[in-house]
């Protein structure tokens, strides 16, 4: 277990050179896998969301709180010193730069995929940044501003699997994925494995920790997320199949600031007009050579 354990944490470190978190060819190796510098984002002035009680939350205590998670190379990490990156992190700093506020100042929280919409609803964090599908379900629950990126699910299994090649091949298989993900009530919904053979872990690296210990025959999750684990380990991981869904990333935030989202809608908007969004995904996940462009925002 110690030496998967190493495995993972020497793939989180060379996914993080690989998409420029990492300060790549530091003599001595002890700063790889650190973040590097954040993009500069200029701060908005001027800006006041008359109705939005989340913003006159932020304002009256001067900085965003902002729920992310850390496990994720290339969409959101946290390095050993504490410092955070990925494409995701970069997202959530823009909101905090288009609404007036330092992204150096941002509290950060670390929110399980399961306690997402209660975290939101009570107030926990001002908004979600987290490879946050939006879908009709939790639309109930909370509002989403975005999308801002769009992945499909796929399937991470180990070099030698030569049984698991698409979604159709995995009954008797055991499937992992984070708690509370769509991911893994795709596979329930679709019936692609035995509900005895379904695996959650609180958090997607726990997965990849299973399946290079060979307790499990795969995981699934968004492509954006396995690419850059293969990518990482690419003599022990691939990724097999056709991507079988459409996952729209969105910012999660409370149900009832529509004042909020529009305002975050407008910013990732201004983003991807003038170049900021193709920057900050050319800076992250770009570099893992999966191309992509901005989605336009989705308003209701």
């Amino acid at each position: 277990m110690k030496i998967r354990n190493l495995s993972i944490a020497g793939a989180l470190a060379v996914i993080l050179v690989a998409t420029g978190c990492g300060k790549e060819g530091t003599p001595g190796g002890s700063a790889a896998g650190a973040c590097g510098p954040p993009a500069p984002l200029p701060v908005a002035n001027g800006i006041n969301l008359a109705d939005s009680p989340t913003f006159a939350r932020i304002r009256g205590r001067g900085h965003v709180v902002v729920g992310v998670k850390a496990d994720q190379p290339g969409l959101a990490y946290k390095d050993a010193s504490g410092n955070r990156c990925g494409f995701d992190v970069e997202i959530a700093r823009l909101m905090s730069a288009g609404l007036g506020f330092d992204p150096g100042s941002i509290e950060y929280k670390e929110i399980p995929s399961a306690n997402r919409e209660a975290a939101i609803q009570a107030g926990e964090v001002d908004y979600y940044v987290g490879s946050y599908t939006i879908n009709d379900k939790r639309k109930e629950q909370i509002s989403f501003a975005g999308p801002y990126i769009i992945a499909g699910q796929s399937l991470l299994v180990r070099k030698d699997e030569k049984d698991i090649t698409g979604k159709d091949t995995l009954k008797g298989k055991k499937v992992c994925s984070a708690t509370g993900t769509t991911s893994i009530q795709r596979v329930r919904d679709m019936g692609l494995t035995e509900p005895g053979n379904i695996v959650e872990f609180k958090t997607g690296s726990e997965c990849v920790s299973q399946l290079l210990d060979g307790k499990v025959d795969t995981n699934t999750t968004d492509d954006a997320i396995l690419k850059g684990y293969a990518a990482a380990s690419p003599d022990e991981l691939k990724l097999v199949g056709e991507t079988f869904s459409e996952e729209k990333y969105g910012i999660g935030l409370a149900l009832s600031d529509k004042p909020l989202r529009e305002a975050m809608n407008d910013v990732l908007a201004k983003a991807g007009a003038d170049g900021t969004w193709q920057k900050l995904y050319d800076s992250t996940l770009g570099k893992s050579g999966i191309p992509a462009v901005p989605p336009a925002p989705e308003r209701y």
